[in-house]
């Protein structure tokens, strides 16, 4: 049975529905995304809707007093098992969740006036379709990529190809708008990843014209000609909200305390400015035992400070990894970001980990590893040049980048004095603070944050 957590709360004119695809990369920027909405306008009620299990991961953290939880039970496979079968937990997303989402919607009070839905999974557009709800197809990525899968989807459609096309590059290749960077980037994407994975988002893709808007957590000034882009294209207003990261939290205390005791704010007091090496390779996909092995084993050598998270290896690898470094299995990321200690982050290209670095002001070294990624890796180093990257090459029968490389790489990254390392550092300090602007008052994510929310109250007058 479905099991909700309300709040007391006057009855509202509006009531949003957040549903996020359940995943760390999806549900955190949505729940950011919810805060701002909840704080910027304190008379709108929103429900924040995970599965039970997911309730148990995020259920304690702290939200507005207009911001409230509800669950659906757990249809699809278990969080810890989704990294070893993504296709089946894809495919249980988008065709299991649908049905309890939709018995939630009967029973809660007052009744939906909009739904927020993230666009993978697939479902919340036909939802709000049947219900005359107003839906907002929420993309977590960059809007680059959305152009780069809304192409390809388009040219599928029109060229009537097989719907397993992925990979092939000579039909990548005949995709019309498309740059030659992003074509090889999107063969790329094709070829790594599971072909029935990108089947279904590109049918996600393919839904999107059907919604009410279109929400990107990135920030307008970020991708400004393919967000103009994409509002020829599409028959509906696009709202860019972000850097949809916990920026407006960065006040309150961090907590820094992880569970063997290490207090990684105190060690980052220590250090001197800009002297500090981030790493973080995300919280889904992880490398092997064999290459964290040399990521140690080069850092080590390095001479360099480093701050690395690395979840469930951090016991092993703390022994590996020499005095200059500190391992942890968490931390509080984008405040550590900030910390004026902190001169570099060497990352995953994840979307979220790219906006974080982006706001904090600091270059990258990029370590692409599933989907959107590599793309993400060619904006950072070529378009935006906010970094450089980390090269694996074939070594037996896995593809390493090895100790060697590793220390050579670090060590040319973080030297501060090399005319290479001050270009880097000079551009990311002036995307920081343009970055910044679009979140004052007047900024152009505020604006569309407002513009959103007046979108939501017109639909639902109508």
């Amino acid at each position: 049975m479905t099991r909700q957590l309300m709040r007391h709360f006057p009855m509202a004119g509006i009531h949003v529905l957040a549903m996020p695809f359940p995943g760390r990369g999806h549900i955190n920027p949505t729940m950011n995304l919810c805060k701002l909405l909840a704080l910027t306008k304190p008379n709108i009620l929103i429900t924040f809707v995970v599965t039970e299990e997911w309730l148990g991961y995020i259920g304690a953290d702290p939200t507005p007093p207009n911001l409230r939880f509800a669950t659906i039970p757990n249809v699809i496979p278990s969080e810890r098992l989704k990294a070893s079968d993504f296709r089946g937990f894809s495919e249980a997303v988008v065709t299991k969740m649908e049905a309890p989402f939709e018995q939630l919607l009967d029973r809660l009070q007052p009744p939906v006036t909009a739904i927020i839905g993230d666009l993978e999974l697939r479902w919340p557009i036909a939802v709000g379709r049947r219900r005359n709800i107003f839906v907002a197809s929420l993309w977590t990525m960059s809007a680059t990529f959305f152009s780069m899968l809304y192409r390809a989807d388009i040219s599928a459609r029109v060229r009537r190809l097989p719907t397993n096309w992925f990979g092939h590059g000579d039909e990548v290749d005949q995709i019309s708008g498309l740059s030659s960077t992003h074509k090889a980037d999107l063969g790329k994407v094709f070829e790594e990843n599971d072909s029935r994975v990108m089947e279904i988002i590109l049918d996600c893709i393919s839904r999107v014209p059907k919604a009410d808007c279109l929400l990107f957590t990135s920030f307008y000034e970020f991708e400004p000609e393919m967000v103009e882009i994409l509002k020829l294209e599409l028959p509906f207003p696009i709202y860019t909200i972000g850097p949809a990261i916990p920026y407006f939290e960065l006040e309150n205390e961090p907590q820094v305390a992880n569970n063997d005791g290490c207090n990684y704010q105190q060690w980052l007091d220590c250090q001197p400015a800009d002297s500090v090496l981030y790493i973080s390779l995300g919280s889904f996909l992880s490398v092997s035992a064999s290459q964290m092995d040399e990521i140690a084993s080069g850092l080590r050598n390095s001479g360099v400070r480093f701050l690395w998270v690395a979840r469930g290896d951090a016991p092993r690898l703390k022994e590996q990894c020499g005095e200059k470094g500190l391992v942890v299995p968490w931390c509080e990321q984008l405040k550590v970001l900030c910390h004026s200690s902190v001169g570099g982050f060497w990352s995953h290209c994840g979307w979220n980990s790219t906006l974080e670095a982006v706001f904090a002001g600091i270059p990258m070294l990029t370590f692409p590893l599933f989907l959107d990624q590599s793309p993400n890796s060619t904006h950072i180093v070529e378009d935006w040049k906010l970094g450089c990257r980390v090269q694996r090459t074939k070594v037996g029968t896995e593809t390493l980048i090895v100790k060697e490389e590793i220390s050579e790489i670090v060590r040319r990254f973080m030297d501060l004095s090399s005319s290479e390392g001050k270009q880097m550092r000079d551009r990311a300090k002036k995307l920081k603070d343009i970055c910044h602007r679009a979140t004052f008052e007047g900024g152009s994510s505020r604006h569309n944050l407002d513009e959103f929310i007046r979108s939501i109250s017109e639909g639902d007058t109508k």
